[in-house]
């Protein structure tokens, strides 16, 4: 599907269609959506107007951005800010159609944790998959000790491009990707970043939102001053 086009993905079949994923991934996020809609009764996961447009707000939204990851695999990938999941928790359940793949949720909800490992847990991806879900806040450096540079770092709706880097900095190697969707501020925010950090990008359009982009960044270093 060409990424400028917009399509509302209202349905399983419909996601199945554009992302072209297995059967069984399919159900796995079929689970993931009724355990959402349970929990979200008790505790407040994604904004309650999301709630019945789960697969184009919250699933395609985050599955896009595996199209902007390296095809290689297997990959390790930590996700800032996981919340209820989206991205991190929807890119593991795809990489686990094929096994080796390392997938690290940063979140400091603990309740929100909880959710996620239920997920996991049901959906049973952990055969395939390595998840790892970190109840810790982003900058503590025990969170960078334990990730380690990995080859994709991913955050949606979480802060700033700036402050977005300035997390990524500890785990962002040579050949790291940042993957990060953004809204119609991403220009001002591509040229505050600019002042502070040196990178290169590609601003991908999204296939869910007008006027949002999926911002991909490579080559990530704080500037020197002077």
């Amino acid at each position: 599907m060409n990424r400028s086009e917009m399509q509302h993905i209202a349905s399983a079949a419909d996601f199945r269609v554009i992302f072209g994923v297995s059967r069984e991934t399919i159900e796995r996020l079929e689970g993931y959506s009724e355990l959402l809609r349970t929990w979200q009764k008790a505790i407040n996961l994604v904004a309650p107007s999301t709630v019945d447009h789960l697969w184009h707000r919250h699933f395609a939204d985050s599955a896009q951005v595996l199209g902007c990851a390296p095809k290689t695999r297997p990959l390790s990938w930590v996700d800032f800010g996981s919340g209820a999941g989206f991205p991190g928790l929807v890119v593991a359940i795809i990489l686990a159609e094929t096994r080796g793949n390392r997938v690290t949720l940063i979140e400091s909800d603990a309740k929100k944790c909880a959710f996620m490992r239920e997920v996991v847990r049901k959906t049973g991806i952990s055969g395939s998959v390595t998840v790892d879900i970190v109840t810790e806040r982003i900058e503590r450096a025990a969170v960078s000790s334990k990730v380690g540079v990995v080859d994709v770092i991913s955050a949606r709706a979480l802060a700033s491009l700036n402050q977005l880097f300035a997390y990524s900095e500890p785990v962002f190697g040579q050949q790291t990707i940042g993957i990060f969707p953004k809204g119609r501020d991403v220009k001002a925010e591509l040229a505050a970043a600019r002042l502070i950090w040196d990178f290169e990008f590609e601003l991908v359009p999204s296939i869910t939102e007008a006027d949002a982009g999926v911002c991909v960044v490579r080559a990530l270093k704080r500037r020197v001053p002077g």
